[in-house]
């Protein structure tokens, strides 16, 4: 051990997005030292020192040559994390106990080289972690490389963007999530996750009169306020919900008590979705008035009545007319079987987009079009399942 009584080096682990958080026994651990060491001068901690009015120095960045050496050489040890090594046990050795704490731009050989130092000089050495980082940590760093490239000498692309331009793309990103989770792909999804939150945190940074937090804030009060089964207090309405239904039931009518002004049956309903999911959204408002098939068997009826008018119909207008009836009815058919009819729609585009595949796999161009009705039915019976 040291010579000198209390000479030690506390080395604290932090969340770099975070860095004014620090659990109770880092934030005891710091307050015993008599010096706190950061590695960088734009360290995340700088500031919530500087609030603090704590004493702390930087450790520089060029502190001369230092004798390395045959073992250090071997063990990947450079002059550079040496001297900066030497300069934080010689701050030790004049100060007592001190703390360096981690930061972005800190290596795991300049680590390795302050623990090595430190046990030369009989110094001890204590390690903090910080534990389990909050959830959510990462976001802050999606909002830090987007307030980036939205800011002067970013990316000259994002700076021309508007709400207005970047609305197809939060509809094209979420179209591909939903691809994504009809194929069952974790990886994908995730991915696909990823670029609609990147649209959300876009508009929440370009936007004038509001930003992430506040969008952050309203979607959680919102939240909060729908599920009073859950966060509600007693004399709150609508604290029971035993069942799915009962949630839909409370959310419909703490939703209509939110906005009165929503007096038809389907305001709020976007007319931009898909057709499929448009038509879904549409039933759903009405059933929840009491307009619903009394089961599978009498929706199932009308998709055969439907299908009788569009074979009956006289002209062109009216086969048009005929075959929208007969997709709403399918989808009525879908709803009452319990099943979302966009999603299945587009698991069996995906099945046959993939079957397609195989059924040409091989072919060129001149070969698919020569390609008779007959064999066209051969190679496709030759891929099922």
């Amino acid at each position: 051990m040291s010579d000198v009584a209390g000479q030690r080096l506390l080395l604290v682990d932090t969340v770099d997005q975070l860095p004014g958080l620090l659990p109770w026994h880092a934030f005891v651990a710091l307050r015993g030292c008599d010096l706190i060491l950061l590695g960088t001068a734009d360290h995340p901690m700088a500031s919530h020192l500087d609030m603090a009015e704590e004493r702390y120095e930087i450790v520089p960045a060029d502190v001369g040559e230092q004798a390395v050496g045959r073992a250090d050489l071997l063990g990947g040890l450079s002059l550079a994390d040496k001297a900066r090594a030497t300069w934080v046990v010689e701050r030790i050795t004049a100060t007592g106990a001190v703390a360096y704490i981690f930061g972005p731009d800190d290596t795991d050989a300049f680590t390795r080289s302050l623990g090595m130092e430190a046990a030369r000089e009989g110094i001890e050495v204590e390690v903090v972690y910080f534990g389990v980082a909050p959830k959510g940590v990462k976001l802050l760093d999606l909002v830090g490389v987007e307030e980036r490239l939205l800011a002067p000498g970013g990316c000259p692309w994002d700076a021309e963007q508007t709400h207005a331009t970047l609305a197809k793309y939060a509809i094209e990103e979420a179209h591909e999530l939903a691809d994504a989770i009809a194929i069952d792909d974790p990886a994908a999804i995730a991915e696909e996750l990823g670029d609609v939150l990147l649209q959300v945190v876009f508009h929440a940074e370009m936007a004038e009169t509001f930003d992430i937090d506040a969008v952050a804030a309203g979607i959680t009060e919102k939240l909060v306020r729908r599920h009073p089964h859950v966060f509600g207090r007693d004399g709150d309405a609508y604290t029971s919900a035993d069942d799915a239904g009962q949630v839909q039931s409370n959310w419909d009518a703490i939703k209509a008590a939110e906005k009165p002004d929503r007096t038809g049956p389907f305001d709020g309903v976007p007319s931009g979705l898909p057709a499929m999911a448009l038509a879904a959204k549409v039933q759903s408002k009405a059933e929840r008035l009491g307009f619903v098939w009394e089961d599978e068997a009498a929706a199932a009826e009308k998709v055969a009545e439907e299908l009788g008018e569009v074979l009956d119909a006289r002209d062109a207008e009216e086969t048009r007319e005929e075959i929208g009836d007969l997709l709403l009815a399918a989808v009525s058919l879908a709803r009452a079987s319990g099943v979302d009819p966009e999603d299945a729609l587009r698991r069996r585009i995906a099945r046959f987009r993939s079957r397609f595949e195989a059924v040409v796999e091989g072919l060129d161009a001149d070969e698919v079009a020569a390609l008779t009705p007959e064999a066209w039915r051969a190679r496709w019976a030759a891929t099922a399942e």
